[in-house]
């Protein structure tokens, strides 16, 4: 659903009160989706990590077990 321009407006208006009363607040608000996204990241690289860290323990259990 799409705003109207009154509340465009409002909602910016809110913003830019909010970045000159709390700068902080603004800029951790702001930068909100991609901080989650950059852990969603890191979390799939250590998994893939971890899986490739298990597959090579066991390949290499695997090749020192007489035939």
């Amino acid at each position: 659903m799409a705003l109207s321009m009154e509340e465009e407006r409002i909602l910016t208006e809110i913003a830019s009160q909010l970045g000159q009363e709390d700068p902080r607040l603004a800029d951790r608000l702001s930068n909100f989706g991609r901080l989650r996204r950059r852990r969603r990241i890191r979390a799939a690289v250590a998994i893939v990590v971890a899986v490739l860290v298990i597959a090579s323990l066991l390949a290499a259990a695997l090749a020192t077990v007489p035939v």
